[in-house]
């Protein structure tokens, strides 16, 4: 059922399962429709609704409509008439088409808003719709309006053009005139009228590759009933509804008709009139959809109409009975799949009359069929319909001659001589069309045959499938023998057989007997299916590999999980059902002859097989081996209840790797409902949350079997089965392996367990036969004896194999059978003498004395005695038996184990003795020690080891089944191992023992190998992701050329040289320049911003850093000298250049050869070389360009520690004379020209808009700006990286790579040619005081900005970059000192301001008391006064009326908040001067607790005489140092303020209170569950272009809403997103897709899906919403998200980029 989304939120789902999905095509919500759900489950609308009367409408209301809808949908069809053209080459020109669409959508899209206007319109709309009056007085075409006749003519000839006839009515109708209740199927009214219909051909094709006697013969026999004809041929159309669908299927679905028709569907009586018109027309259907060149889109809008329709149990069953929905389904599905039959060319080629479907036909390539096949599954799955289908015996005829149709087909024939030219890939069509076609009808009849009651149904189907059967064998002339060299993995007849078989005794309780046929269709039945898996065994033997990739494809689709329930599954029951019931000795001999290694089972030490390659036999025998093992143990159809088969198949997935929860078992048969699937699901596996690291790829949520399953529960033999690729095998097997280590159970390579089986249902206990006949019994010997003997053929995988075998036959041995009788099942009878009986465990204890062996000619003739017994060695050449499978090394331990079983006993003695017991290096039977063992034989100790474990198992099972063969193992045990000790090894043994010996040593040296390897891939790791470490590379910090320099070497990673960066050669560093707007983000609330998901919540952005500054500028700009304004402040908050490295350095000139290199390389990479972007040649980062290094010594440690003696007066004229050298560009050399080139690429990195803040455009002063702001962003974002402050010291990895040093000195190169003019240099503000007149003269100009409203660190940048490189610590120390006073000042200025009237005057009244004490610099109290005296004297603190509450803060200042205001104050200046110092001349940062932070910095930056650490409370005025009198410096800097504020009080004040305490940046914060941001942004409009987007995506930044990919709101040739995220992230941009719950991430011109972190309840992802379940926020993976942008790590961790083309 399906409900919409607002119904579906209104009523209680809690606990059940549900898929969400877009409906593209509307569609009827089955909300209040009892038929279909519960009234419990209704929505709380339609509760109400269904138990309150609804009144009626009055009549008067609705007669306008009556009278006017009939003529207006009339209307609508002599349109839709006139517009078709019956196209010339039977195309239809889909542009005509369309265009006729186009016209006419204002009519639909009217009739379409009339549905919604509730149950009375539509009640109106079904009775014009089905009138049949009207629709004859008005299309008839018969009165005097030409126009009318013109368009029923036209009518009539797209009815013949589409291969339709219209009956007359006087021929056909004549006979009985239908009434309105039966208007429906024209087939009702032709009991008589065959003469009419003889004529007509059924098909309008050509037959196909001249096969048209074949074509016909089969045609002949479908077309000859004339219901069948009438089906596919008449249509008459009595109702405008008819008519209309007749053209919605003729425009091929236009989306707006079938919304329409849909949207119709509430009312129930339209709901049947429209359902038995769409079966109507179900043949045409077929027709129109074969021809459609747009196939899939029509086949989803057909499916979005018939699932609303036959899924209906109670609608579905009314048109099976009126209509002959069954007959009208096969009909059409026979006659679609006639269309491309071909010869089958399986078994005689030349003769056979099997036709078979093509599979290269467009039809099957592109699932055609699809949605008649899912309509025929949909009714199936109703029992009504679904039993009548199974009583109707002509039906069930029809279905299995449909069904034979793929039987057999794609056929292939291996290739002997040379690889095949061209590799068709027509196999996938194939099993899809088995799959859906053949075996999901085939679940669906079985699901209705589960009770006794309904054994009829089976015996029906069983029947019919025989008779086909045996016509398809008559039909390929199939004798016997299968012909050689060809395979198809079709066998649906085959499959259809068992799976009814296993139904009838599993559920029916049928007794198999009764419905098996007689023994020689057994023998035929099993060929194929044997052919198939030995065919499995030669395509991993790689025989077929000149048949291409493709058949290796076959083979694993076959066992692939989708698959396997209908194929694999089904054959390997067949076959286990012909083995239980036929003779064991042919079966077994069968097995051998197909698997071709007959030959190979001889005692002979040579042998010659004429049917396969020395090479093969191996893998062949290993083959044989596990197929017997697999029939032999499998019991999934043989006993095992549905929940037990569930948890074995699960088991087996999760045992070869950890799965997802949608992963575990997707099987297509399994039982539905999942209730059983989550209780097994939780009792054998444990979930494993995924683990995230930064960088690392998202994880999902996994499931890992439980310890206990590994256990008692792993089943090697069901994980075979399973398997699509080998390697699966091996990677469960090494995680057993580990397990057992894990636990301490078993240290070494373990052999796969033994498991014990379900019991089997008695009807199949023939199958135990196989285990208990003597060929078998033979073969086991000879393999073992050859096996001791260590042939070159044999694995240690079919010793395992022969192991399994064995004790499969000790768990399922009779009582001591006495069956003596001979099998015939050869030329040759020797080998009967060889075993007195058939039982295994009699077998076991029998001596064989010696063998007879006819040797070839070429093989010498080998007679040996072998040591303990008297057995001549000789080749047994036994025909009928043979072996094969897949594990690993031989181990000559599992030889002895063999031996033994191998009922020689007398073989056993050699083998038992050299070490199978961990005792002495023998055997040594448990029971002696303990005779419980006997007692109670499930003894954990047995049930994982190796192959000696396996040993001991068996003979302790050998052992408890018989007193005699207890006895002889003890027997021979003495004779092997006397007191003494052994007397000889036995050459076979010394062989085997060496070979083992040196197996370890070799296993050993490799171990060596590649630890020695991995040591070495690690140190190689390190020193390529450390280059950058300080001993010899970057911080280079260059001071003054002071003797004992040692110069800065650097490795270059192109030409390998090492060499120091000269001006001719010079060496840069590779980087990454990319636009930032991260900075921007900041808030100063720590509340978090949400995703907005109503329409109230709204975002705004005036809170962001960005946007305060902006803010500040624009303020600044209207009141001061722009010149002045630009030195003020720092700007980059938005689209700053954010520089970032590898570490790797390179020649420069190197760098250019490399990329003209990568520009010649014509492989498509990732990025654009064209815009200088390429990967760092030696780890493969992703850079953009180069920053040279200057040369220079590398830092001296010797400058630090010497304390300057100089005064800081005399420090601070030295800077200012530094400073007012003019700095000359340096001459014309390559490291100039570098310099000045990388400038440009900073520049270029951003846009224009960003670089541009000055009124004149172009001035210097904005490249100024632009330089400075550069540096400032780069240190901001390195606090950030480091959590927003410095407590952890250098311990931070954003350190670790840092370019600000070579940064700085490009950056300070460029600075120095703008001299800032001395006049207006703030440094003469900051430690000079001026004389007061000078004030006077610019009134009329503006003035410049006031020294307290520039911004600190600003001026910090600008005082050390017009400084010459290197720099001095001493001047660095100095500008500090002089910054801080001023930066202090500015923190007592905001705070007067903050407070109110009276704490002011209380702090001016106590700080004036101290004004004459000796440290009253350094007293806050004493500074404070004498700031608000002198503010006072202007207007700052007047015009308090009632705003100035606002500003006002309520808390009362004590002296500790005071401070504390004070230090938050400064902290962030003393962060970024601490970051640049450790840049510049590479001091640690030391770190500290958060409170300690302000007095460890300031001490570290010199500004704390040590004597003052120890303070405690800490002040921070004692770091103030001022260069002249406090007071006076002070008073000047008030009386620019005082001035200012003369004229503009209130903008005075809002530019003194600077907001320093930026938090860090974060993205939105999303909401738990997905659903809720789904409901409100897919249906939400577009704010441009007012349109419900498409695709609609989300801004995770600022939660901006766009149209991904919308043309509608391009601009300039940019689409939305692009756009947006050059707007808001300066070309990066974080957009969630609201209609596919994933990622993207856009950078500059590429782009990239990063995944989701929306998250089902098991832990995965869900993209483009495919399985509807509910998504909930993955917190860790939104958190490395939010970190790769704050760390702008986006380029180097995601991996698959591909350029957007401005088209997101």
């Amino acid at each position: 059922m399906s409900l919409c989304a607002e119904c579906f939120h209104q009523g209680d789902h809690t606990g059940h399962d549900f898929n969400m999905f877009r409906s593209q095509a509307g569609g009827a919500c089955d909300c209040g429709d009892s038929n279909v759900m519960r009234e419990s489950g209704f929505c709380r609308r339609h509760q109400i609704k269904s138990s309150s009367n609804i009144p009626c409408v009055p009549k008067d209301l609705l007669m306008m409509s009556e009278f006017v809808l009939p003529r207006f949908i009339f209307c609508l069809i002599q349109y839709l008439r006139e517009g078709y053209n019956e196209p010339a080459a039977d195309v239809p020109s889909e542009k005509d088409l369309s265009k006729v669409l186009q016209l006419l959508e204002p009519q639909i899209s009217f009739l379409e808003d009339l549905t919604k206007m509730g149950g009375a319109m539509r009640s109106v709309l079904t009775q014009v719709l089905t009138n049949q009056q009207n629709y004859k007085d008005l299309t008839s075409g018969l009165g005097e309006n030409t126009c009318a006749k013109k368009s029923h003519e036209k009518y009539l000839i797209a009815l013949k053009s589409s291969g339709l006839t219209y009956p007359e009515d006087k021929l056909v109708y004549g006979i009985q005139e239908p009434s309105a209740g039966t208007s429906t199927l024209a087939v009702q009214g032709f009991a008589g009228a065959t003469g009419t219909l003889g004529q007509l051909d059924s098909s309008d094709e050509e037959d196909q590759d001249g096969s048209q006697g074949l074509g016909k013969r089969k045609r002949v026999k479908l077309s000859s009933s004339t219901k069948d004809q009438s089906i596919m041929d008449v249509l008459k159309h009595k109702s405008f509804l008819e008519e209309l669908l007749f053209w919605t299927i003729k425009y091929e679905f236009p989306q707006k008709m079938v919304t329409f028709l849909l949207n119709m569907l509430p009312d129930q009586e339209y709901k049947v009139a429209f359902t038995k018109t769409f079966v109507q027309h179900y043949a045409f259907i077929m027709k129109t959809l074969k021809k459609s060149h747009e196939s899939d889109t029509m086949s989803n809008r057909i499916v979005h109409i018939s699932v609303q329709l036959f899924s209906n149990e109670e609608l579905a069953r009314q048109v099976t009975e009126e209509c002959q929905l069954l007959d009208i389904m096969v009909t059409v599905l026979l006659y679609m799949m006639e269309s491309c039959l071909i010869k089958s060319e399986l078994q005689d080629e030349e003769n056979s009359l099997h036709v078979v479907v093509n599979c290269g036909e467009a039809l099957l390539k592109n699932n055609t069929y699809w949605p008649l096949v899912s309509d025929f599954i949909n009714i199936l799955s109703h029992q009504s319909v679904a039993k009548k289908f199974l009583e109707d015996h002509g039906l069930l005829v029809t279905w299995m001659n449909f069904v034979s149709f793929f039987q057999g087909m794609n056929l292939n024939k291996r290739e002997l001589n040379e690889h095949v030219e061209f590799e068709s890939q027509t196999y996938y069509a194939a099993f899809a069309a088995e799959l859906e076609a053949c075996a999901q009808p085939m679940w669906g009849l079985l699901s209705h045959c589960k009770v006794r009651e309904t054994q009829e149904y089976t015996r029906n189907v069983v029947r019919y499938c025989l008779e086909a059967l045996q016509d398809w064998f008559d039909a390929i002339n199939f004798v016997d023998e299968p012909a050689p060299n060809q395979v198809t993995f079709h066998l649906p007849l085959h499959r259809y057989y068992a799976m009814f078989l296993s139904k009838a005794v599993k559920c029916q309780e049928l007794d198999l007997d009764s419905v098996l046929p007689d023994q020689e269709m057994l023998m035929k039945l099993m060929i194929h299916p044997l052919q198939i898996q030995a065919s499995l065994a030669e395509i991993h033997s790689n025989m077929w590999v000149r048949n291409g990739l493709q058949i290796k494809g076959q083979a694993m689709t076959y066992v692939q999980s989708h698959f396997c329930n209908s194929m694999i599954d089904p054959d390997i029951y067949l076959l286990q059902v012909c083995a239980s019931r036929l003779d064991p000795d042919y079966f077994i001999s069968s097995v051998f002859e197909r698997f071709k290694v007959v030959d190979l089972l001889t005692m002979a030490s040579q042998h010659q097989n004429t049917v396969l390659d020395a090479e093969h036999e191996r893998s062949m025998l290993e083959g044989a081996l596990t197929f017997l093992v697999i029939l032999l143990s499998l019991r999934l159809h043989l006993g095992m209840s549905d929940d037990e088969i569930l948890r074995a198949e699960m088991v087996a997935q999760l045992c070869m790797n950890d799965r997802t929860h949608k992963n575990p078992n997707p099987k297509s048969g399994i039982i539905p409902g999942s209730y059983s699937f989550e209780s097994v699901l939780s009792a054998v596996a444990d979930f494993k949350a995924p683990v995230f690291e930064p960088g690392g790829s998202m994880q999902q949520g996994m499931y890992t079997p439980k310890a206990e399953v590994w256990d008692q529960e792993f089943d090697p033999v069901m994980v075979i089965l399973r398997t699509v690729y080998r390697r699966d095998v091996q990677s469960a097997m090494d995680r057993y392996t580990a397990f057992l280590k894990q636990n301490g159970k078993f240290p070494g390579n373990p052999w796969p367990p033994y498991k014990k089986r379900t019991p089997l249902h008695p009807s199949y206990k023939g199958l135990m036969r196989l285990l208990h006949c003597k060929t078998l019994h033979i073969v086991l010997f000879t393999l073992l004896y050859k096996i001791l003997m260590d042939h070159q053929n044999l694995s240690e995988h079919v010793l395992c194999m022969v192991l399994y075998l064995i004790e499969l036959g000790l768990e399922n041995s009779a009582d001591e059978e006495s069956d003596e009788e001979a099998s015939a099942c050869g030329p040759e009878r020797c080998h009967d003498s060889w075993f007195p009986g058939s039982n295994l465990v009699a077998n076991m204890r029998h001596f064989i004395n010696y063998v007879r062996v006819r040797v070839p000619e070429t093989a010498p003739e080998v007679k040996r005695d072998s040591p303990a017994s008297t057995s001549s060695d000789s080749l047994g050449s036994l025909q009928n038996s043979g072996t094969a499978q897949v594990f690993s090394l031989v181990a000559e331990r599992r030889k002895k184990f063999q031996e033994i079983i191998n009922r020689s006993s007398n073989e056993a003695n050699q083998v038992v003795r050299p070490k199978t017991s961990r005792k002495q290096n023998s055997y040594y039977p448990p029971w002696l020690d303990d005779i419980e063992i006997l007692i109670q034989p499930e003894i954990p100790k047995y049930s994982h080891g190796d192959g000696i474990t396996a040993v001991e198992r068996i003979l302790l099972k050998a052992a408890l089944q018989s007193r005699m063969n207890k006895r002889i193992i003890e027997e021979i045990c003495r004779k092997v191992t006397p007191p003494v000790p052994p007397r000889k090894v036995t050459a076979a043994e010394k062989k085997t023992l060496d070979k083992e010996e040196r197996r370890q040593k070799a296993r050993e040296r490799q171990q060596k190998l590649l630890a020695e390897f991995a040591s070495r891939q690690k140190s190689f790791m390190e020193t390529a992701m450390d280059v950058d470490s300080p001993e010899n590379d970057i911080p280079m910090e260059i001071t003054t050329a002071e003797p004992q320099v040692s110069e800065a070497v650097y490795d270059c990673v192109i030409c390998g040289q090492s060499g120091p960066s000269s001006e001719d050669r010079p060496t840069g560093l590779v980087v990454l320049l990319q636009a930032s707007s991260v900075l921007g983000q900041c808030r100063d609330n720590t509340e978090p911003k949400k995703l907005p998901i109503t329409e109230e919540e709204q975002i705004y952005p005036w809170d962001t850093c960005a946007a305060v500054h902006d803010v500040r500028l624009s303020l600044l700009q209207r009141y001061f000298k722009d010149s002045s304004c630009l030195l003020a402040v720092s700007i980059g908050w938005e689209g700053g250049v954010y520089v970032q490295t590898c570490g790797h350095t390179l020649h420069i000139d190197c760098h250019k050869s490399y990329m003209e290199s990568l520009r010649n390389d014509q492989v498509l990479q990732g990025f654009s070389v064209d815009k200088g972007e390429f990967t760092c040649p030696l780890c493969r980062q992703f850079a953009n360009s180069v920053l040279p290094c200057y040369p220079g010594s590398n830092m001296e440690n010797n400058l630090w520690q010497r304390p300057s003696n100089k005064s800081l007066q005399d420090l601070i004229k030295e800077v200012e004379e530094l400073q007012g050298r003019p700095g000359a560009f340096p001459s014309e050399t390559n490291l100039s020209k570098e310099m000045e080139s990388v400038m440009k690429d900073i520049k270029n990195t951003t846009q224009k808009k960003y670089r541009d803040y000055s009124k004149t455009p172009g001035s210097p002063d904005n490249d100024f700006l632009f330089m400075y702001s550069v540096a400032r962003t780069n240190l901001e974002l390195e606090l950030i990286h480091r959590g927003g402050n410095l407590c952890s010291g250098g311990a931070s990895t954003a350190g670790k790579r840092s370019c600000l040093n070579q940064l700085f000195h490009v950056l300070a190169l460029h600075m120095r040619l703008y001299s800032i003019d001395s006049e207006f240099n703030p440094w003469r503000k900051l430690t000079q005081l001026e004389e007061m007149n000078s004030q006077l003269g610019n009134e009329e100009q503006q003035p410049e900005v006031p020294i307290l409203y520039h911004d600190v660190t600003s001026l910090l940048l600008i005082q050390i970059l017009m400084m010459p490189q290197p720099l001095h610590k001493d001047h660095f120390t100095c500008i500090v000192k002089v910054l801080f006073a001023l930066l202090y000042t500015q923190a007592l200025v905001a705070l007067s301001v903050k407070c109110n009237e009276e704490d002011r005057s209380a702090w001016k009244h106590t700080g004036a008391l101290k004004k004459n004490t000796c440290d009253a610099e350094k007293s806050y109290k004493v500074l404070l006064s004498f700031v608000i005296s002198e503010l006072s004297k202007g207007k700052l603190y007047h015009e308090e009326g009632a705003q100035e509450c606002a500003m006002v803060s309520p808390i009362a200042w004590s002296s500790e908040s005071m401070e504390k205001y004070l230090q938050d104050f400064c902290l962030p200046f003393l962060r970024i001067t601490s970051l640049l110092q450790h840049h510049l001349f590479g001091e640690d940062l030391p770190s500290c607790q958060e409170e300690e932070e302000f007095s460890v910095l300031s001490s570290c930056l010199g500004l704390l005489p040590t004597f003052y650490q120890t303070e405690h409370p800490f002040i921070s005025a004692s770091c103030l140092d001022w260069p002249v009198p406090a007071f006076d410096i002070i008073a000047q800097w008030c009386s620019e303020i005082n001035s200012f504020t003369e004229r503009h009080a209130e903008q005075g004040k809002a530019l003194l209170i600077q907001e320093s305490r930026w938090k860090l940046p974060h993205l939105l914060q999303l909401p738990e569950n997905y659903n809720t941001i789904f409901q409100y942004y897919h249906r939400k409009t577009c704010s441009v272009c007012t349109k419900v987007p498409k695709d609609p995506a989300v801004c995770l930044v600022c939660g901006t809403f766009v149209c991904l990919k919308g043309l509608c709101c391009k601009q300039q040739s940019y689409c939305e997103c692009v756009l947006h995220s050059q707007n808001c992230g300066a070309g990066t941009g974080i957009f969630l897709l609201v209609n596919a719950s994933v990622i993207i991430i856009i950078r500059g011109h590429r782009f990239c899906l990063w995944g989701s972190v929306y998250l089902d309840a098991h832990g995965e992802e869900d993209r483009d919403l495919r399985r509807g379940k509910p998504l909930y926020i993955c917190k860790e993976r939104y958190k490395v998200l939010e970190q790769q942008w704050i760390s702008h790590t986006f380029d180097h961790i995601n991996k698959r980029w591909g350029p957007h083309y401005n088209g997101l």
